[in-house]
């Protein structure tokens, strides 16, 4: 793969394009320049000539786009499994976004202002999320060009879409809050009517499962049996986006999450009552013993839990006011997540626990509560001026 590195020495900042060559032993060859814009235009116009493309056939960015499709669909990208139905669905639609821009060169002709122009369009055209998404799988496309060998270098590489400073930080229910959804979980598993009471038995000890170990709905809901443990619960599948058993999100999503006695038992409890047909083998299994469906718990379960619990407000939709719940199922993760950071808890365990690949992303959800968390512990908040003038 080629790339642009930018280099210190006693002649000052260079920029070194490194390309494959057959002809050196490292499998590499190298050619300095004084500026960033003469090692672009080598590396894009220049190298293409020494080396043919071994793909010749790909010349517009539409057949790029359809490569990068069928790609991800059937083949995997960088190694990685084929995604999912339903991600290609969503692959497709930013597909359509990006073709629906008028593309003026020919893909090996493209260079960062054309990334630019195009950046520009879809901030217009769409929200900011939207455009940093189909932004994020246009560069995807251009990468797997290059590693295809159709482009020489990705003309995409410092270009993106800065989250908003403006976007509202996740929303977390009080520990009081908790309290009465945990309360009227408790009353609908006790409720008079009996097909009341038979659902919140299973949903009853999902809800409070879900605030003691901040799982994610598509974990808990196809828990295995086996994955519950003495002391907690380990995470080795989810729901995918078709709601389709699948491995977790992410490696690290792959994970064991100590969790309380209490929550343990109810769970337990609730496993050795039922003994119904159950070939998933799922420790809270939907009807016929097959998986529960994300929506089906979310109009069933916790849109009756958040009415039972007073966590409903009003809402404009197309002109009528109308009730909506104050939180979502994944409101109780974020609330695990404040727990842990009002315990102490230390980054890399919050990382562990929440089943993030890195800490930038616990940092990027969490970091507002971090910093709150630290500043509180500050018995006496000082100013600039106050301890320049202590000194």
């Amino acid at each position: 793969m080629t790339d642009i590195r930018k280099r210190k020495g006693a002649k000052g900042v260079t920029y070194q394009v490194r390309y494959p060559s057959k002809t050196s032993k490292s499998g590499y060859a190298y050619k300095t320049f004084l500026t960033l814009k003469e090692a672009r235009y080598f590396a894009q116009h220049e190298l293409p000539k020494l080396h043919p493309s071994r793909s010749a056939e790909i010349k517009s960015v539409d057949q790029a786009i359809q490569k990068w499709l069928d790609t991800c669909e059937y083949e995997g990208r960088q190694g990685k499994d084929p995604v999912s139905a339903a991600t290609v669905e969503g692959y497709a639609y930013r597909a359509s976004i990006m073709r629906s821009y008028r593309w003026e060169k020919q893909l090996h002709e493209l260079e960062s202002p054309d990334i630019v122009a195009f950046r520009s369009w879809l901030l217009k055209e769409y929200s900011r999320d939207q455009a940093k998404k189909v932004l994020s799988s246009f560069h995807s496309v251009l990468l797997e060009m290059v590693t295809q060998g159709v482009l020489a270098v990705d003309p995409a590489a410092s270009i993106s879409i800065q989250q908003s400073r403006y976007q509202e930080p996740v929303q977390i229910p009080s520990v009081a809050e908790v309290k009465a959804i945990l309360a009227a979980a408790d009353q609908l598993a006790n409720h008079k009517n009996y097909w009341i009471a038979q659902a919140w038995e299973r949903y009853r000890p999902m809800i409070y499962l879900a605030a003691d170990s901040g799982m994610r709905p598509q974990e808990y809901l196809v828990l295995p049996l086996a994955d519950l443990l003495d002391q907690g619960v380990r995470v080795t599948q989810a729901l995918n986006r078709s709601n389709q058993i699948g491995p977790p999100k992410s490696r690290a999503a792959r994970r064991y999450i100590p969790v309380g006695s209490e929550t343990l038992n109810m769970a337990k409890a609730y496993k050795d009552g039922h003994e119904d047909p159950n070939p998933a083998k799922l420790l809270f299994p939907g009807e016929h013993g097959q998986h529960q469906r994300y929506n089906n718990y979310l109009r069933r379960g916790w849109h009756t839990l958040m009415e039972k619990a007073g966590l409903m407000q009003e809402a404009e939709l197309d002109g009528n006011v109308v009730l909506e719940t104050m939180y979502t199922p994944y409101s109780l993760r974020h609330f695990f997540a404040s727990m842990l950071i009002a315990q102490n808890k230390d980054l890399k365990t919050i990382q562990e626990r929440m089943g993030h690949e890195d800490a930038a992303m616990t940092l990027n959800v969490y970091g507002h509560l971090i910093r709150l968390k630290q500043a509180e512990e500050i018995s006496e908040p000082t100013g600039i001026l106050s301890s320049i003038l202590a000194a």
